[in-house]
This record gives C-alpha cells, sequence and structure tokens, in this order.
C-alpha cells in the first residue's frame, strides 16, 4: 500500500471533524455567551462563574471516558462490520452515565459551598460559586448521558445528529440565559437553570436516537467492567488535566476578583479553540479506530501522519487569528477597566500556545482512537507534575499573577508534544484487531 492509498480524502475528514467541531464547540460557546452576560454584572459574579464553572467541568470531564473510551472501543468494531455490537457500547455507557450522575448530583447539593470555601477561601466569590455549581450539577445525568450519545455516534461515524442534538439544547440555553438574568433578575443563578434546560433537551434527544436502534437495551456487567478498564486510565489523565486546572483557578482567585476574572476571559477562549482543534482528533479517532479494527495498521498510521499536519496548519491559523483580535476581543467579555489592564499577561502565552495545541489535540486523537490510554495516562500525568503544576503554585508564593500561571501551562503543552511525537514515532500505538489495544 502506498502513501497516497494509506491517505483518507479530505472531504471525508471534514465529513467527520466539520459537525465533530459544532458538537465541541457549542458548550464552551455557550458558556463564552454566559461569561459575556455575566461579565456585565461585575467582577464578583464573573469570579463566581469562573470557580463554579471549573468546578462543573473538573466535575463532568473526569467521565470524559463515556465519550472518548467508547468512541475508541465502537470505532473498532464499526471497522470489523459488527454495527450491533458498536451499539450496544453506547448503551452500557448510557446505563454508566445515568448511574453515577445521580451520585454526583446528590453530592453536589451538600459539597458545592464547602469545596468553593475551600479553593477561593470564604467570601463573596466562593458564595456566588456555590450557589451556581448546585443547580447546575443538577443537571449531572444528563450531560453525562449526552457525553456517551456522542461517544457512540462518533465511533459509527454519525457525526451529523449529535450536532443538531447539541446546538438545540445550547441554542434554547443562550436564549434563556439573559432572559433569567437580567429581565427576570435573577442574576447568575439565572445563568445556572438556563444551562440545566439545554441540558435536558440535549440528553432527551440522545436517548431518542439510541431507542431506534437495533441492540440490547439491558445493563450488561461485562462490557461495562471492560469499559471501566479503560475508563481508569482516562479517568486519571483526565485528572491530571484538572487539577492543573483547578489549581490555575484557585491561584488566580486567590490573587485577586481582578485576577480570577481576567483569567477566566482568556481561559474560556482557550477552552473554546482546544475543543476547535479537537474537532481534527474526533476525526481521527473514529478514522484510526476503524483502520485498525479493519486489521490495517498503515492505513492508521498513514491517516494519523495526514490529521497531525492537519493540526499544525489549523492552529497556526488560529493563532494569526487572536493575535491579531488582541485589542478587540477581551472587551466583548467585561467592560470592568482593572480586569481588562490584568488580560495581556496571559494572553500573548494563548496565542502562542495554538500551533502547539494542534499538534498535541490532533495525536491525543489518534491515540485515543486507538485505545492507547495507558500511555496517554503516563504522559500527561508526567507532564503535569514536571511542568504546570510546580509554576501554578510558584505564582502564587511569589506573586507571579497570571503570567506565571500561564507560563506553566506553555511548559505543560511541550512537554506533552514531546511524549506524543515519542509515541508517534515508535509506533507501538498501532495494534490491529476489533477489540484489542496497545499494551
Amino acid at each position: 500500500m502506498n502513501e497516497v492509498a494509506e491517505r483518507v480524502p479530505v472531504r471525508r475528514v471534514l465529513g467527520l471533524a466539520v459537525p465533530a467541531l459544532g458538537v465541541l464547540a457549542a458548550e464552551p460557546l455557550y458558556v463564552l455567551v454566559d461569561t459575556a452576560v455575566i461579565g456585565h454584572l461585575g467582577a464578583v459574579p464573573l469570579a463566581g462563574l469562573a470557580l463554579g464553572g471549573t468546578l462543573f467541568t473538573l466535575v463532568s470531564s473526569q467521565l470524559t471516558f463515556l465519550s472518548y473510551g467508547t468512541t475508541a472501543r465502537t470505532a473498532r468494531l464499526h471497522g470489523a462490520g459488527r454495527r450491533a455490537d458498536a451499539v450496544s457500547e453506547g448503551v452500557q455507557a448510557t446505563w454508566l452515565g445515568i448511574a453515577v450522575g445521580v451520585v454526583l448530583m446528590l453530592l453536589a447539593q451538600l459539597l458545592a459551598h464547602p469545596v468553593a470555601e475551600l479553593l477561593a477561601g470564604p467570601g463573596p466569590v466562593a458564595d456566588a460559586a456555590g450557589r451556581w455549581l448546585r443547580i447546575a450539577l443538577l443537571g449531572a445525568p444528563l450531560v453525562l448521558i449526552t457525553m456517551a450519545g456522542n461517544g457512540w455516534m462518533r465511533g459509527v461515524q454519525d457525526t451529523k445528529r449529535p450536532l443538531w442534538f447539541v446546538l438545540a439544547g445550547n441554542g434554547a440555553s443562550a436564549v434563556l440565559c439573559p432572559l433569567l438574568v437580567y429581565p427576570l433578575g435573577w442574576g447568575l443563578e439565572g445563568s445556572a437553570v438556563a444551562n440545566l434546560v439545554g441540558q435536558a433537551i440535549a440528553a432527551a434527544l440522545f436517548l431518542r436516537a439510541l431507542f431506534v436502534e437495533e441492540a440490547a437495551r439491558r445493563p450488561d456487567p461485562a462490557k461495562m467492567r471492560a469499559q471501566l478498564g479503560m475508563g481508569r486510565d482516562l479517568v486519571l489523565r483526565t485528572l491530571a488535566f484538572q487539577v492543573c486546572f483547578l489549581s490555575a483557578t484557585s491561584v488566580a482567585a486567590r490573587t485577586g476578583a481582578e485576577t480570577a476574572a481576567a483569567h477566566q476571559v482568556v481561559w474560556q477562549l482557550w477552552s473554546f479553540l482546544s475543543l476547535v482543534l479537537d474537532s481534527l482528533a474526533i476525526a481521527a479517532q473514529s478514522l484510526v479506530g476503524a483502520a485498525l479494527g479493519g486489521g490495517s495498521d498503515r492505513q492508521a498510521k498513514g491517516i494519523a501522519r495526514q490529521i497531525t499536519w492537519y493540526g499544525l496548519a489549523f492552529g497556526a491559523l488560529l493563532a494569526v487569528l487572536f493575535a491579531a483580535g488582541s485589542q478587540l476581543l477581551p472587551g466583548l467579555f467585561t467592560a470592568d477597566a482593572a480586569v481588562l489592564a490584568e488580560v495581556p499577561h496571559a494572553w500573548w502565552f494563548f496565542v502562542l500556545q495554538q500551533p502547539i495545541a494542534g499538534v498535541v489535540f490532533a495525536l491525543d486523537g489518534v491515540f485515543l482512537g486507538a485505545g492507547d490510554a495507558r500511555y496517554l495516562r503516563t504522559a500527561t500525568m508526567l507532564s503535569a507534575a514536571v511542568g504546570y503544576l510546580p509554576l501554578i503554585w510558584l505564582s502564587l508564593g511569589f506573586g507571579w499573577g497570571l503570567a506565571g500561571i500561564w507560563t506553566g501551562l506553555t511548559l505543560f503543552m511541550l512537554l506533552r508534544l514531546v511524549t506524543l511525537l515519542l509515541r508517534m514515532r515508535s509506533g507501538r500505538w498501532a495494534v490491529t484487531g476489533a477489540e484489542s489495544a496497545p499494551a
């Protein structure tokens, strides 16, 4: 097989990546709208949203194996021509999501405010974050149902329907948010209620899509145990991310409301663009998993090289665009002069990271599609321990502020880039078979 044959048509990559981009961008785009709405209430509500939103992401992101792990397992089965078995993975992931989501919903009512105070210290920021989080996490089961739905549908290379499902939910939230916050006077709590309504709409649509498939609907403990095996590594990997990101938000909050608010603005843009870049990773997961499930390691490697180059080019383009918008974009999220004065201390780190992120997220998708969760876990935890965490907490001790926090994030991304390129070159991730995974 020659190099041309190992590649896939650009149209096919875009056919998966563009709808996936809509799905991935919808939630952070809604958060950006939410940030803009709450930002005009003042620094304290915006800082409360920053802390509450970070805690919400921490909780939901720990269960990303319901989407990414399900995609990996489903894509291999789909590539082997076993659609019913592939959909069955989605059924079991949905059962897991419901069970875990109910537990999280109940725990949030007890722990939201104490955890917010632990991270930000007693005061108005922690109070605002706790109120927002209690409402938002009522939707934990709904969020996890949506994750599982995205996972199995990506695995069978259906990224168009999930786009419409997610847009329906987030569109409703975007309309409700300003109405609840301002005319009805619900303030920060109005944003959480709008979020909850959107989650319910999306989850209902994903459940309907699952019910019309020909697959067993009862819980299957054996399949759930297999999912949890990969889930363990993905949870630890995600935990490394979230410890870093939560530490950064906590240090920013302890530095001051203006610093926390500025970090929220730039961080939400970074999160948004990371998911934009991750659209190529979704295509990589589906295509690489299907190639390996179908027995072609050479095709999987060709797709991996192809999508990595796409990621680099996409990241470089985003860097240019956001460098050009450095004077305009921050003002869309807040009019507070003190907050705007803090933004440049993080902005240029954010811009310079985009080409690095393009390659890193593309390779994440390749290895997730291959089921190489164990290596991703180890590489991420090492990069966090060596790069990000030390600089975050040194920033608090030495008063380095946002510049120190974002220097840590840059080092973290560079270390991840090196570890992923080394794995790519080794080729040990490309293990074929419908239910195989790298050792």
